[in-house]
């Protein structure tokens, strides 16, 4: 069966690129709609979070019918950040049938990225773009942003040349009574050691988004595979997710007015889930979404514990039975301590993959 490399551009064709994501989900009984509104500003170049990338997307198609899509994406703040020569892969999609289709949708995406001056890419991770590969958890609802992904995925993307880089874990909590107890203690220790734990819709509007990228900037330097943000890009997010209470959620840590520490912690939004008849989503599935970062002068004095319980304490106010702590990198071990100390217990794991194309 002949397998056609596409190029989509315009509008209409980059519509059915976003689409083909709920082609490949409509078998899940419960799944998050494709992103149309986020996705489809980032694939005409209009979203911030096309400032300094260059993006190319790539669609496999067998009879007319698109079986598999990819977006090859040269990221020069990356680049510049890490001094790497590193390519991306975002947004990768397949249907069951599509092995023969991924490989050679793989070979035309890394071959435009070493064109490029690229000399590896990277699928499945990407910032505040891109997401790993779930591992072991294939029918719970996962939360809003992370992938939720078929097993077949790893079969395809090692068939297509890639390797394994990183692995990471997602934690969860169940709220009892002992925990609220704990992260009461923990808020009340830091503001006892001069740390203020300040709400975003507390902060000056012409303040709150420039320290709150600074701050995510500063925390987040030397983590592995991330790219200065803009202000642009946190602007659109929070815009996004205002009206769920992002704003109310998230903070700012303060020591002498200095900003010290950020979280941002998005309500669950899963009213806008598609389910199949008779599916209910259980408490567990209705989580948050949450990113967490303390400059480095600050660690290890339990800012990231306040602040985070802060964010849990009102999410609880508001009804949540479940939390999600966040996606860990494997080696990342003072975030990890910090999700057991909040309660959280892992859930589920995700990996990162890599073709070199010097082999």
């Amino acid at each position: 069966m002949a397998i056609k490399i596409e190029s989509p551009e315009g509008v209409e064709a980059l519509t059915e690129f976003v689409q083909f994501y709920d082609q490949v989900y409509e078998y899940r009984a419960a799944r998050w709609p494709a992103d149309m509104e986020f996705q489809l500003p980032l694939l005409t170049g209009e979203s911030p979070f096309a400032q300094g990338r260059k993006l190319r997307p790539f669609l496999a198609r067998t009879q007319g019918r698109v079986v598999a899509r990819v977006v090859a994406v040269v990221d020069d703040r990356y680049n510049r950040h890490w001094q790497e020569r590193l390519g991306h892969l975002f947004m990768f999609e397949a249907l069951p049938e599509a092995r023969e289709a991924t490989k050679l949708l793989m070979d035309t995406a890394c071959e435009w990225l070493a064109e490029q001056g690229t000399e590896a890419a990277r699928a499945g991770y990407g910032g505040l773009l891109e997401w790993p590969f779930v591992l072991d958890e294939y029918e719970a609802l996962p939360p809003h942003l992370l992938r939720q992904n078929p097993v077949y995925y790893h079969r395809l993307l090692k068939d297509a040349g890639f390797e394994s880089e990183k692995g990471c874990v997602d934690y969860q909590i169940e709220v009892r009574p002992e925990l609220i107890s704990r992260w009461e203690s923990a808020l009340e220790a830091a503001r006892r050691a001069g740390y203020e734990i300040v709400p975003l819709k507390d902060i000056p509007e012409a303040r709150r988004v420039r320290e709150f990228t600074d701050t995510f900037n500063d925390a987040f330097k030397v983590h592995w595979g991330l790219v200065p943000a803009t202000v642009d890009e946190f602007a659109l997010l929070f815009a996004a997710f205002t009206p769920a209470g992002v704003l109310e959620t998230s903070v700012l840590a303060y020591h002498d007015g200095v900003p010290v520490g950020m979280l941002i912690v998005a309500p669950e939004v899963t009213a806008t889930t598609v389910l199949k008849p008779g599916r209910m989503l259980d408490a567990s599935e209705k989580l948050n979404i949450l990113g967490i970062g303390v400059c480095e002068a600050a660690r290890g004095r339990g800012v990231n514990l306040a602040m985070a319980a802060y964010a849990y304490l009102e999410l609880v106010r508001r009804g949540a039975r479940y939390l999600s702590y966040t996606l860990v990198l494997d080696d990342n071990w003072p975030s990890r301590r910090t999700a057991e100390k909040l309660g959280a217990f892992a859930c589920a794991n995700y990996m990162v993959y890599r073709r070199n194309f010097r082999q």
